[in-house]
């Protein structure tokens, strides 16, 4: 078409007309497969071949001929500089450069790469500009979109909730880490350093080994639960944490390892939590089992010595109702402990009226161990109830002097409580011996380490209780 085309039409006239140096250019540029525009003259007159016309799009034919300020009028101030230089005898070069075109009617942002040259004419002075146009408006977009889908994987890597490092070549270096993978480390600085380097501890304790692993056969590693020592801080020093993690590694075209993806999670806390879960449950298996053995010494032995069916249903009712009272005292503390205080106000809450007070409690604050709380509080509900039967607590008149105290005795701490009755009936020892004095006569004694002594006096029942406070706070006890 453009070797067909009118030039007389146009102001460079018929093409025999053209001098010689006109004409070889044009024949050259004709001859080229890249798409090429020549800019003639002062006004550059546009002579182009047939791969630019496909770049020019609807704006061919009309192109061919026309001034190149009014043939592309959206770019005049362009290639208005495009002219002015060439024709000065410079030259142009552009990568990628951003235009809007209207090819097709409407604005189109389009990249190019282009080469401006000056055209001699025969006397040498420049006379025209060349221009070759190689359009990398696919190849622009495709990168922008690289970089855009790259942008945002590193958001969702910065974002994501595990953590994160990407490791380069044999020596495991640090290319990119996430937030999460900061804070596990300690926020050290590590990228650009082989792992040896940069988590130096980490050296004995075989992470490295399976970095190698993974790399050299290509297979991921994970492990679960795992337990690594790391020095997150030097005021804390070494620290123990848990992790789950996969080492997944990361091939080229040509099937090479290249990188080592990590990712994984600090489980810690649920290492932690599943562990004292099963301390738990292995303690409330052991409490369980000692719970059903009170409850069936409690039945046989009342059994044993009681004297009727209703006196054997009443008493095995209060005292696990005592046992039940205590242990959910002991249970809303996690079986940590309790207080002397509640466990007295506990064992003693069914006999202590506010209208007609009756027990006078002294006790110092301490925190008592859960077997000695539990073994403390049964024995204050037998003296108790047997006060309310038969002592003090039997006649309004009657009460109870309660006092727990600790003192030194040759040297050792021990905890004393005198458990004294006035104003009741006249007092005679036991003619049966129950599980009340079984308890505190031998229980008691045997689970505290310590010593009970009964004063069957005549004007009030005296019961001494003394024991180291080791046993009292740490539990030396039967268990």
């Amino acid at each position: 078409m453009i070797r067909n085309f009118d030039w007389s039409a146009t102001p460079l006239g018929r093409v025999e007309t053209w001098p010689g140096s006109l004409r070889t250019a044009t024949a050259l540029l004709l001859q080229s497969p890249v798409p090429i525009v020549m800019l003639w003259g002062e006004h550059g007159i546009m002579i182009y071949n047939d791969a630019y016309s496909g770049f020019a799009g609807t704006r061919h034919p009309q192109l061919l001929g026309s001034r190149v300020r009014e043939g592309w009028a959206e770019i005049a101030e362009f290639n208005d500089n495009v002219m002015k230089v060439g024709l000065s005898g410079g030259t142009l070069a552009y990568r990628d450069q951003e235009l809007t075109l209207h090819r097709r009617g409407v604005p189109e942002q389009v990249w190019m790469n282009l080469d401006y040259s000056p055209v001699l004419d025969e006397t040498g002075t420049p006379a025209g500009v060349i221009a070759i146009v190689v359009e990398t408006t696919r190849e622009v977009l495709a990168r922008q979109r690289i970089a855009r889908e790259h942008e945002r994987l590193l958001q969702l890597f910065a974002q994501a909730p595990t953590f994160m490092a990407m490791l380069r070549g044999e020596n495991h270096v640090f290319e990119l880490v996430n937030p999460n993978y900061q804070a596990l480390i300690g926020n050290r600085d590590v990228i650009g350093k082989p792992v040896s380097e940069a988590l130096p501890e980490l050296a004995d304790q075989g992470f490295g080994d399976l970095l190698d692993e993974a790399y050299r056969s290509g297979e991921p590693v994970s492990r679960w639960s795992e337990r690594l020592i790391l020095v997150r801080s030097l005021a804390t020093g070494p620290e123990e944490r848990f992790v789950d993690f996969v080492y997944q590694p990361i091939t080229a075209d040509s099937g090479e390892v290249t990188h080592i993806f990590v990712q994984g999670s600090d489980v810690t806390e649920r290492v932690i939590a599943e562990h004292r879960q099963r301390l738990l449950v292995n303690e409330l298996n052991h409490r369980v089992k000692n719970t059903l053995a009170s409850v069936q010494a409690i039945t046989s032995q009342t059994l044993r010595g009681a004297m009727s069916l209703k006196e054997a249903s009443d008493s095995i009712n209060g005292r696990i109702l005592a046992l039940s009272r205590a242990h959910n005292m002991l249970t809303a503390q996690n079986w940590t402990g309790a207080d002397l205080n509640e466990v007295l106000e506990t064992a003693l809450s069914t006999h202590d009226d506010p209208d007609r007070p009756q027990l006078d409690v002294t006790s110092p604050p301490l925190r008592l161990e859960p077997h000695a709380a539990l073994s403390l509080a049964l024995a204050l509900y037998e003296l108790a109830i047997n006060a309310a039967k038969f002592g003090a607590l039997s006649r309004t008149e009657g009460r109870v002097e309660i006092i727990c105290e600790t003192v030194v005795v040759d040297d050792r701490d021990v905890f004393r409580m005198t458990w004294r009755e006035i104003g009741g009936p006249p007092v005679h020892a036991p003619q049966r011996r129950g599980f009340g004095s079984h308890l505190l006569e031998r229980a008691l004694p045997a689970e505290l380490s310590g010593q009970v002594r009964i004063h069957h006096r005549p004007d009030g029942l005296v019961f001494e209780l003394a024991a180291p406070l080791s046993a009292i706070r740490e539990g030396v006890g039967l268990g």
